[in-house]
């Protein structure tokens, strides 16, 4: 299981908690607004089937983010409107269907007010482009959150699922690169170069002959990163039905120093089963217990738990091997609850809220001590849920973390809020800091041991991290 898909796994749990605003009232003129603070409230039951986006719902939204966001009553409103207003006049832009009209309206830091000076220009505007749909109101809501630069702040639409698609099922290019998950969508900057393929699942790719190692030189006919920093044309080879498309990818195989290019055609395939498992163990020499937890869903920290006690039954292990590489996160609760498992007595991490107070998380000392060394591997894909779990392991000493520094997503768990079409709008109402206070949110946790995994390590199947791993369990024992 990718990162990509315990990241679905955490949707799907903020999904079953998340609300209807009341109806706003409208105001002076039809231009009214909800009154600022308003806090979102949970529904009961499935969503309905999705319906079009409009004014009403951005205005949800955005009072929605102003009293429910950690930050909102901090923020300076107008930020948020000027980016929609901004993405708003993008859009008739490019369908060639600006207006001489379409300037922003003057903001003077009232919510209520400025809000209504919006919606009166949004109502104009739009009045005049019809045969757009609802694509401006998209476009704005999109801004609008995105504007909070918040990677756990997301507003979630347009889900759909392809013609034949069965649970289990992958769709897309059928491969996964270096850069993946969190770093594409939540931190790019975590991304380093070069950028090559560590798995194939399936699909194109692996028609195509794609192998581990191969090096990805170009996308589209962009490079995938230009003075080291990641480009957007790394996303190309994630998107998500049903915006995905073709996509051209230059190849080099530093092996043999063949280079080639490929059109991949995303769609459907069937995965391994075993990469539907959320955890999977094995013994390793010496009496390792390998466990590798693919994501934070409920029951995954008994799960971990029962396989090292599986493993551990007539014999007596040298220590445990986590694998948490490309694990995107998930339930804060059974992060606390596996950290519980090597420590006790401890603080794993604080929420706090806007106005500074902090609430500690603690260890759930119920837990029975496993009384083992322990070994996590961690890369850049370790995200939200696995940096908490991983920064409480770090800071408590109740093991090593071995591999690359994680991905820096884990602004702080989101609460999902459910708008009047039926869309999902997810914003953290705590923020996240370490055991120690400290910020870990688009900076990551530092492994205690470096060991990265290069393209030619990749191609011969080789693993650096847990080969680090297991020479420190040796040297513990």
């Amino acid at each position: 299981m990718t990162a990509r898909t315990a990241a679905a796994g955490l949707a799907l749990l903020l999904a079953a908690t998340a609300c209807t605003a009341p109806a706003p009232p409208r105001g002076q003129g039809g231009t009214g607004g909800t009154a600022a603070g308003t806090a979102c409230e949970r529904p009961a039951g499935p969503p309905a089937a999705e319906t079009a986006t409009t004014i009403d719902v951005i205005e949800q939204a955005y009072f929605c983010i102003l009293g429910s966001y950690y930050g909102g009553a901090a923020l300076d409103a107008r930020s948020l409107l000027t980016a929609g207003f901004a993405a708003l006049a993008r859009e008739l832009d490019r369908h060639g269907r600006d207006l001489p009209e379409a300037t922003m309206p003057a903001l003077t830091g009232d919510r209520k007010a400025d809000w209504a000076a919006f919606e009166t220009a949004f109502r104009k505007i739009t009045g005049q482009v019809p045969g757009l749909g609802d694509q401006p109101a998209v476009v704005t809501l999109e801004a609008i959150v995105a504007s909070l630069g918040d990677n756990h702040a997301r507003w979630t639409h347009g889900l759909a699922r392809p013609p034949g698609h069965y649970d289990g099922d992958g769709y897309g290019l059928g491969l996964q690169a270096s850069a993946d998950g969190p770093q594409v969508h939540g931190n790019p900057a975590a991304a380093v170069p070069p950028l090559f393929v560590t798995a194939v699942h399936g699909g194109a790719a692996r028609a195509a002959g794609l192998r581990p190692g191969d090096v990805i030189e170009s996308i589209d006919g962009s490079a995938p990163f230009i003075g080291g920093k990641a480009t957007a044309a790394i996303a190309a080879l994630y998107e998500p039905y049903p915006r995905a498309r073709p996509v051209r990818l230059s190849l080099l195989r530093e092996s043999t120093g063949r280079r080639w290019s490929v059109t991949l055609r995303p769609g459907l395939y069937q995965r391994d089963l075993a990469e539907l498992q959320v955890v999977r163990s094995r013994l390793l020499d010496d009496d390792v217990a390998y466990v590798r937890v693919a994501g934070f869903a409920p029951d995954s920290a008994n799960r971990a738990l029962r396989a090292i006690a599986r493993l551990r039954a007539g014999r007596t292990l040298a220590g445990v091997v986590l694998d948490l590489r490309g694990n995107g996160g998930g339930s804060p609760d059974e992060a606390v609850r596996l950290v519980s498992a090597f420590a006790h007595g401890q603080v794993t991490a604080y929420q706090c809220a806007g106005d500074g107070r902090c609430e500690a998380s603690r260890t759930d000392d119920t837990v029975e001590l496993v009384g083992l060394p322990l070994v996590v591997l961690v890369d850049r894909s370790c995200a939200s849920a696995c940096e908490h779990f991983s920064s409480a392991v770090k800071a408590l000493g109740a093991g090593r973390l071995v591999g690359t520094r994680t991905a820096g997503v884990i602004s702080g768990p989101a609460q999902a809020y459910r708008l009047g079409n039926h869309t999902t709008l997810s914003l953290p109402g705590k923020r996240h800091l370490g055991p120690r206070r400290e910020v870990i949110d688009r900076i990551g946790v530092p492994p205690d041991h470096y060991a990265p995994l290069p393209p030619r390590d990749a191609a011969a199947g080789r693993d650096p991290a847990l080969a680090q791993g297991l020479r420190l369990l040796r040297e513990a024992s």
